[in-house]
């Protein structure tokens, strides 16, 4: 292939391919399960491996009215691509990053008030007011100021005029299981927490709580916002069932490899670093270059299956940096060249991320996470 410049474009062997189209799709199933609050678009750790700036404009366009990243540094990377809805610094700040906060109208997430004093100080230097939202602790363990702890707090930001309160969010640990009856008595003492404020009366303060398992998952949790991450990508938060989407998700991910080599072995061959794997009778090989540097990790050896001409062939020997080896004996006419799927459709068969993961034994977004932050990203309607 020829580029414009008149140099030769080499395309990478290992691609993931990304569906515009199912990302507008699953940013309308969030939207109508939600009721149509406004939507938080979680396109933080690089959108789940599909590419934050692109994901970022997908939905804006689809009507997005926030979106929240992990670091400052994200936020920036957002603001220059052009967006300008408000961006959620959702892990924490430290004062250095200040500066960078206010320069580029950034939403920070405060987790207690340690830093209240000098964020204000520093907004009132530059004669702007900063917008932020508080982070409770209702039983995550991780992040954010206690249930009895928040309400001094609150009080604390609005004694500035600089600082405007314009939320309080928290998270729900078990969302994606409704049997344990965990996020309901989350949720109950979040909404007390708002209860108990309502004197303040807080102008313009959005209180927030669902993530994509909240949304799907739990009644009533939709409040003033929502905040779908893995459910925008087309999957269900880890373990939560199929059945709580309807199936209506399409996962927006890809990921294919190219046929290297096809050879046949004898029985008795060792494959791969410490032969792990050895044949037990004449066996054609489809060699793969694709390997843990890929994201094709070595705990999918001997695991792992790969669609090639729509047929499942398994992954045989241990994977190394750049190479894999997957036995096509059973496929016919298998040829270097030809299209083998790591993860997505061929033909009539699927192999979703959530299989993958449990190959891994991890869970989806790290598979995503993964293949998008390891490979050639390319974006298709």
């Amino acid at each position: 292939m020829v580029g414009g410049s008149g140099h030769t474009v080499i395309e990478s062997l290992n691609r993931v391919l990304v569906s515009r189209s199912a990302l507008a799709h699953n940013f309308r199933i969030c939207a109508e399960k939600s009721g149509g609050v406004p939507i938080m678009a979680m396109v933080k750790a690089d959108a789940y491996g599909h590419g934050m700036e692109e994901c970022a404009r997908v939905f804006a366009d689809s009507g997005a009215r926030a979106f929240g990243v992990a670091e400052v540094v994200e936020g920036v990377r957002l603001r220059q691509s052009g967006i300008r809805e408000p961006i959620f610094i959702l892990a924490g700040l430290l004062p250095e990053f200040f500066e960078a906060v206010i320069d580029y109208d950034l939403t920070p997430v405060l987790v207690d008030g340690e830093i209240v004093d000098s964020l204000a100080a520093t907004a009132s230097a530059h004669g702007k007011k900063v917008h932020v939202h508080l982070k409770v602790d209702t039983g995550m363990g991780r992040q954010g100021c206690r249930l009895d702890q928040a309400p001094a707090v609150v009080h604390k930001i609005i004694s500035h005029d600089s600082l405007h309160l314009a939320g309080i969010m928290a998270h729900f640990p078990m969302a994606d299981d409704p049997v344990h009856g965990n996020s309901d008595r989350v949720l109950s003492d979040f909404l007390h927490l708002v209860a108990t404020l309502r004197p303040l009366r807080l102008k313009d303060c959005r209180c927030h709580i669902a993530n994509s398992g909240g949304i799907f998952s739990v009644d009533g949790a939709e409040l003033d916002m929502v905040r779908p991450g893995i459910s925008l990508y087309g999957y269900g938060a880890d373990g939560m069932e199929a059945g709580m989407t309807n199936g209506r998700l399409r996962p927006a991910m890809s990921f294919v490899s190219r046929v290297l080599q096809v050879r046949e072995v004898p029985a008795g061959t060792g494959l791969g670093y410490g032969h792990i794997y050895t044949t037990t009778k004449t066996t054609r090989l489809a060699v793969l270059p694709v390997g843990y540097e890929d994201g094709y990790v070595r705990a999918l050896s001997n695991r792992a299956e790969v669609l090639v001409h729509g047929c499942r062939a398994p992954v045989v020997g241990r994977i190394s940096m750049n190479l894999s080896l997957v036995d096509v004996s059973e496929i016919q006419e298998v040829r270097p060249g030809d299209e083998a799927v790591l993860l997505g459709r061929q033909g009539n068969d699927r192999i979703s991320a959530d299989e993958i993961a449990g190959w891994m034994e991890s869970i989806s977004y790290e598979v995503l996470c993964l293949f998008g932050h390891c490979n050639t990203r390319e974006y298709r309607e």
